[in-house]
């Protein structure tokens, strides 16, 4: 049965997030720590809820608050033990087909790129170079897209064409 308030609670979380998140791109560094406050009081409110529930799965909160759950613990980019906690227990919700397997790849991506460690999807973009995208550092990148393919995320030149400058 899904828990109606928490799947709400989620979906409020990650609209504040999404509301300041492009303030937090530029140079007002107002902006920037309005965001870093949002993203690490949800970083901290998710981990209260992982006591609680365990992750929010699709069963418990419905898709799409499940995929805002996933986004808080994307954008805990300071708290890393919460990143690898809710990575762990996204695992376990994708092995019983509870959570989203693309989803449990980006996290890992972001994790790895926030340890200094090179990414296994190809998913985190480190910037802009001559008008394209490129990569943090990928492990393996011969065999990217087959990986990229076996957990539902497109090719990695789609990716980056998705994030290539207007």
């Amino acid at each position: 049965m899904v828990n109606d308030a928490l799947a709400q609670e989620l979906m409020a979380m990650t609209d504040e997030d999404r509301r300041l998140q492009a303030g937090a791109l530029g140079e007002d560094f107002a902006a920037q720590l309005a965001y870093r406050r949002v993203t690490v009081r949800n970083g901290d409110r998710l981990a209260e809820i992982l006591d609680e529930h365990g992750w929010p799965t699709h069963g418990l909160v419905g898709p799409e608050a499940a995929r805002r759950a996933w986004l808080v613990a994307q954008h805990a980019d300071r708290q890393l033990p919460l990143q690898r906690r809710a990575l762990a227990l996204m695992t376990e919700a994708v092995g019983a087909g509870e959570a989203d397997a693309g989803q449990l790849a980006m996290l890992r991506d972001r994790l790895l790129v926030n340890e200094g460690r090179p990414q296994v999807y190809g998913t985190q973009i480190a910037g802009v170079v001559d008008g394209a995208p490129v990569a943090w550092p990928c492990e393996d990148p011969d065999n990217l897209d087959r990986r990229r393919a076996e957990v539902g995320l497109d090719p990695f030149a789609a990716h980056v064409a998705k994030h290539a400058p207007a």
